[in-house]
């Protein structure tokens, strides 16, 4: 038996966005998949890049996601996608499907409250206490 092909970044990349998308909407895959007709098996390959969108398929996905195509390929330079900067960090975060809920968690907390976590997380990093000074 072959292995399977590694997905391609570009692929990865949109796949990401798909599934950022899709959790900002507050939608399951089976969600997802049902408005295109295809499985929540098919949303969740292509989520991980594991299978490529179609054309067609992406036109349906980003007009049930209230998204414009040109979304999707946001971050990505013309060689593939961007590496190594703060700004990648973030992206590849709010990719994922935590860093997307950690957001929208956090968008529903006071500002005082956001400082509070953001010093919880910082200790996390430092291996101390949280202090009240940053």
């Amino acid at each position: 038996m072959t292995p399977s092909p590694v997905p391609h970044p570009v692929d990865v990349h949109v796949g990401g966005r798909l599934r950022l998308a899709r959790t900002l909407k507050g939608c399951s895959q089976e969600t997802l998949g049902q408005s295109i007709g295809v499985s929540a098996q098919q949303v969740q390959k292509y989520e991980s890049g594991a299978n490529r969108i179609s054309a067609s398929a992406l036109f349906r996905l980003c007009g049930f996601l209230s998204r414009p195509i040109g979304w999707m390929f946001e971050g990505l330079e013309p060689t593939g996608p961007a590496q190594g900067g703060p700004i990648d960090v973030v992206a590849a975060l709010m990719s994922s499907r935590e860093g997307a809920q950690l957001a929208m968690a956090m968008a529903r907390l006071s500002p005082v409250m956001r400082r509070k976590v953001l010093a919880v997380v910082k200790a996390f990093l430092s291996g101390g206490p949280p202090g009240d000074g940053d």
